[in-house]
């Protein structure tokens, strides 16, 4: 992709409503389990009733990034599959530093979805002496004090599994090392960086205090 191509690209994402790509990935996984269940066809009501999701947001999601199948025949599983990964930048390999092996850190590299959408753990920091120098999963966690040298392994993306304590520290070693998107588990509000750095924050607990708006209240 040349330069010009790149900055296209950003300026038309930027764009683009946040939950509108948040929506995609859940689209494209969908559409590889249809395709793996044999399907090769699919409408967006179709694809609507099993991702419960309105068919009409489906088509508003899509229609940002051109025209997709076809009116009375729907859509062709496998060319939208490709289509979505070519828009999320999933059609190539990404590598992704974690940083924090604790019980967290631990799950997130044996988890195997990374793989489906081309992600790679390649690298593994943590601050606990104890921890440094030993061998999981075919990598070695390294200190803390090593993630500057991700700039030289062309790492973009990094998860960050640690608490709120050091994580802004430890987020702007990262982006000083040339990473660009960080998976965030700290505490919500526990990170701040330049918008030119995409931040996730994923908060369970916050997930979780929306259940029971949706449970009945017994009198």
């Amino acid at each position: 992709m040349n330069e010009n191509t790149s900055t296209s690209k950003t300026m038309r994402l930027h764009r683009i409503p946040d939950e509108t790509i948040r929506r995609l990935p859940t689209y494209l996984q969908g559409l590889l389990l249809l395709s793996r269940q044999g399907h090769t066809r699919i409408n967006s009501r179709q694809l609507a009733e099993r991702l419960r999701i309105n068919p009409p947001q489906i088509r508003k999601d899509l229609s940002y990034f051109g025209d997709f199948g076809t009116p009375g025949v729907g859509y062709d599983i496998d060319e939208l599959s490709r289509r979505l990964r070519e828009i999320l930048s999933l059609d190539r390999p990404h590598r992704v530093a974690l940083v924090g092996y604790g019980n967290l850190g631990a799950a997130l590299l044996k988890y195997p979805g990374f793989g489906a959408f081309g992600f790679e753990i390649v690298a593994v920091f943590d601050r606990d002496r104890r921890k440094i120098g030993r061998t999981v999963r075919g990598l070695t966690i390294r200190d803390n004090r090593e993630i500057p040298m991700l700039r030289q392994d062309d790492v973009r993306l990094a998860i960050l599994a640690i608490p709120a304590d050091g994580a802004q520290d430890t987020a702007e070693m990262l982006v000083a090392a040339g990473v660009q998107g960080i998976l965030n588990f700290a505490p919500e509000y526990s990170v701040y960086l330049p918008n030119t750095v995409k931040v996730i924050t994923m908060d369970i607990g916050m997930d979780l205090a929306r259940l029971p708006y949706y449970v009945p209240v017994e009198v």
